[in-house]
């Protein structure tokens, strides 16, 4: 955890020294040498700092805690033992979800480049009036290396195919 402060303390160091003086009531801090200042492409910023003058902040190291798919899904009104909280862990897979291996491998085959699993109906997408029942889930946690908080429910033919889409994370509640 210290280790992660003094990190984040030298990148904020390096990019106050680096800035346009805003008020001459903020002195000027050295730049930290563990922190590289360059960028890929030379030129003009919005504010009139070159790019090239400019450091690239780096996030803080990952914890061992912090790395792996982990997600949290919260099942209501699906009836019987759908019903509940179930963790679920992947890379490898565990936790207490009732199918974890196959979950996993039905999100790693539904992650693809540029395509979120988790994400919501696009707006003004055209979906049949059809009705799945009151179920409800609420998903949250990280996958590849992204936060997730959706939700997910049955109201119309859009956010049933979406719950089917992600079967068997969430229960399969079809015919």
């Amino acid at each position: 955890m210290l280790h992660r402060i003094v990190l984040t303390a030298a990148a904020s160091a390096a990019a106050l020294s680096t800035a346009p003086a805003a008020s001459a009531a903020v002195p000027a801090v050295p730049a930290v040498s563990a922190v590289p200042a360059v960028a890929s492409a030379p030129g003009p910023v919005s504010h009139g700092t070159p790019v090239h003058a400019r450091p690239v902040l780096m996030p803080p190291p990952a914890r061992d805690e912090d790395s792996g798919d982990r997600l949290t899904v919260t099942v209501h009104g699906a009836g019987g033992d759908a019903d509940g909280t179930y963790e679920l862990r992947c890379h490898p897979s565990g936790g207490s979800h009732p199918d974890a291996a196959e979950a996993c491998a039905e999100l790693d085959r539904n992650t693809t480049w540029g395509k979120d699993p988790f994400a919501p109906v696009p707006p003004g997408t055209m979906c049949t009036m059809l009705y799945g029942g009151p179920a409800t889930a609420h998903v949250t946690g990280t996958w590849a290396g992204r936060p997730v908080d959706a939700r997910f429910d049955r109201t119309d033919g859009c956010e049933i195919a979406r719950w089917d889409g992600l079967v068997p994370l969430l229960p399969s509640l079809g015919p």
